[in-house]
Order: C-alpha cells, then structure tokens, then sequence
C-alpha cells in the first residue's frame, strides 16, 4: 500500500490564508476600518493601520474610544471564528475551498466590556485574542491591544459570544 504524497506547504498556506481572506471579506466594518490580520499558524495578530478617520480628540490627538472598542470586538469574534475554522480544517471536515460558499455566521455578541488603559496615539494598533472557553452554546475570549510595545497595552477587553447554531 502506497501512502498519498503530501500536498506541498505553499499549497497548504494559500488554502489557509483563502480561508481567512473568506471569512474577513463577509463583514463590511472591517472593510471600513481597514483592519487587516496576519496569520501565523493557527495565531491572528489584528492590526488597526492608523488614519485621520480614526481621531476622536483631535486636541490629543487620540484614536476615537468607540474605533478601539470596535478593533478589539472584531479581533475577538474573528479570533473566535478561526479557532472554529481551524478545528474544522485540521480534522478534515472542512475544505478551505469551500469556506467562500457557506453562509457566514459568526457569534453573536452577549457582552463585551473594555478596559480603556491609556491614550491610543495616532499609529497603527495591534491585538490579539485569546479564546478562554469555547463551548457548543457560549464562548468567551479576552484580547489585548498594544501599539508600539506589546507590554504598553492600551486597552483590553473581555466578550462573551453566542455561538452559532450547529457550530458553524
């Protein structure tokens, strides 16, 4: 019996990384902020790139609270999303292909509370999200965001999710 050559790593990436590019494009807001995610692995680091949209306190001058609230949800819900996807992906019940053709449904937010802990500058922001616990029904993730130091974080915040129905 002869073993199936595995595919090679650039294929494997491209799939990935069209899985993501898949889920991101189904919501529009991130679209409006222009927020983009590098992936790394399994690992999403969100980055908030910085524009003059995004001052709230032009004397500051400071990134607006509701955009730093906003950047933390939608790295929250993604991060959420794709540790589903990735599951799903890893154990083969899932065709990355075919991510684009599902309809999208992503958990709905029950709660989501921020911890504004400094000035956000005017520069390009960054976070990412842990998943605490994941469960048929609920979830709930905790992420952090930084700018130019990841020890220097500038807000953070905790959400709970409900999951969509079926897992999906």
């Amino acid at each position: 019996m002869t073993r199936a050559k595995p595919e090679p790593v650039q294929v494997i990436k491209q799939r990935r990384d069209g899985a993501l590019k898949a889920l991101l494009s189904g919501v529009p807001y991130i679209q409006y902020l222009d927020i983009q995610f590098d992936r790394r692995g399994d690992e999403l680091t969100a980055i908030l790139p910085f524009d003059e949209k995004l001052i709230g306190n032009p004397t500051l001058p400071a990134l607006h609270g509701g955009v730093t609230a906003a950047f933390l949800e939608v790295a929250a819900i993604i991060e959420l999303s794709w540790s589903i996807l990735w599951e799903e992906m890893e154990a083969g019940q899932l065709d990355p292909a075919g991510i684009a053709e599902r309809p999208l449904r992503l958990p709905k937010t029950i709660d989501f509370t921020v911890d504004y802990l400094r000035t956000g500058l005017p520069r390009d922001a960054y976070a990412r999200a842990r998943v605490n616990r994941s469960g048929r029904r609920y979830a709930s993730v905790h992420v952090e965001a930084w700018q130019d130091n990841r020890a220097r974080l500038f807000a953070q915040g905790t959400g709970h999710f409900l999951m969509p129905e079926g897992g999906e």
